[in-house]
């Protein structure tokens, strides 16, 4: 399956999309998908990428039903209140033999509402696609989710840009196991 289809068939595979305006950045990785399905969807790197977050989740890899708390605002890094985002993991797929990787974070509020999707596919042996999709309303006023998806494109295009920055750094600092570039 595509991450288009992926993408059309929401959290459960109903067919339904949550409500909301779909924003989605694709990039390639220079690693396996496995591994890049691992990276990304561990809420606990998306401080890393997204500015001024502080995330908190479970400890161990994500799994479906753990809950995890993103807070964003200008001190949040440093403890200060900030926007909320509460997730719930509903779908942890990791890629298999030919298959997509596919993790669902529905968004729960008290502001964000829907969900977050991420997509991970084989590109090669070494290398992957990794699509992060977000179909986000605000809890209040339909007019506003306008607003909202320029900044989530924003945002999603920074995480996977530091996330591929961050993949090829550590590539550098350590040989390769095939003795291949």
């Amino acid at each position: 399956m595509s991450s288009s289809q992926v993408g059309r068939q929401g959290a459960r595979g109903s067919g339904r999309a949550a409500p909301g305006r779909l924003v989605a950045v694709s990039r390639m990785l220079p690693i396996p998908a496995a591994e890049a399905f691992r990276l990304l969807t561990d809420a606990r790197n998306h401080a890393r990428w997204i500015p001024m977050t502080r995330v908190e989740a479970p400890p161990g890899p994500p799994r479906r039903g753990a809950m995890v708390t993103a807070v964003s605002g200008p001190l949040a890094r440093r403890g200060a209140p900030g926007i909320v985002d509460r997730m719930r993991i509903d779908r942890w797929d990791p890629p298999g033999e030919g298959a997509a990787g596919v993790a669902v974070f529905t968004k729960l509020g008290p502001l964000l509402l829907g969900e977050s999707q991420i997509v991970v596919e084989a590109a090669g042996p070494h290398r992957s696609r990794a699509t992060w999709s977000e179909r986000v309303r605000l809890a209040g006023p339909a007019p506003a989710a306008a607003l909202v998806a320029p900044v989530l494109r924003a945002m999603l295009a920074l995480a996977l840009a530091r996330a591929g920055r961050e993949v090829r750094a550590s590539r550098r600092r350590r040989p390769s196991r095939t003795g291949a570039p």
